[in-house]
């Protein structure tokens, strides 16, 4: 019997424009720009040897991702996180992380638990190493592995429209432990230890718990830098 051509599908290759807009999101989530810093175009667009046109339209995407401002007259400023959006983020990702461990621990498998253990250790691992960029992204990976792992797909749409700004917090959040980041792994592992156990009230709690508790450190963290920049 004769295959359908319809059964394979051509390889579609990623765009010019597409590899600008996740090489500059990279680019500012890796913490190499500062919050408030000035960007130019014409020096992105040097620095990865595409088109102004091309930067400009990955920075307005850029834009509704929260990642970077253009205020006229000025142009494009990486984006710098007020009170409010703190406060925001914090409350909503203790809803949202609060749900989706509990969900995690209730439906934990063996394959969910073998990537959540790996990326647990790595996670551990950068800590130790003072590994800032890996410890950031993979602060991230692990906060959206129990996201996936919860199988709701209404939340897990609900987390994907913030991602990128739950990303610079954590980016931010973290820069303040400068060479102390072993600290964080006590933040997270009551929430790993209780998903991996099924324990599914713990895991909502410790989730909750961590939000609550690294939020309002991180506002204070960041009114403390402002009244120093002032004197």
């Amino acid at each position: 019997m004769q295959r359908s051509p319809r059964t394979l599908r051509p390889v579609v290759r990623q765009s010019t424009e597409s590899l600008t807009i996740n090489n500059l999101r990279e680019y500012l989530l890796s913490g190499a720009a500062r919050p408030g810093e000035r960007i130019t175009e014409a020096a992105l667009a040097n620095e990865l040897q595409v088109a102004r046109g091309t930067v400009r339209t990955g920075l307005h995407r850029l834009a509704t991702e929260g990642l970077v401002v253009q205020t006229p007259y000025s142009g494009w400023h990486v984006a710098e996180l007020d009170e409010v959006d703190i406060w925001e983020l914090y409350t909503l990702r203790g809803c949202l992380e609060g749900l989706a461990s509990r969900l995690a621990a209730e439906r934990m498998t063996e394959e969910k638990r073998l990537l959540l253990q790996d990326l647990w250790e790595r996670f551990v691992d950068a800590c130790h190493k003072d590994d800032h960029t890996a410890a950031s992204r993979l602060d991230f990976d692990l906060h959206f592995a129990i996201v996936e792992a919860a199988e709701h797909s209404r939340l897990l749409e609900h987390y994907r429209l913030v991602a990128q700004q739950v990303k610079l917090f954590i980016q931010s959040s973290n820069s303040f432990y400068a060479d102390r980041l072993q600290e964080l792994i006590p933040q997270h592992a009551p929430i790993i230890e209780a998903i991996l156990r099924g324990d599914a009230k713990g895991a909502a709690h410790a989730a909750q718990h961590h939000n609550e508790t690294v939020g309002p450190q991180f506002l204070e963290s960041v009114r403390h830098s402002e009244v120093r920049s002032d004197n």
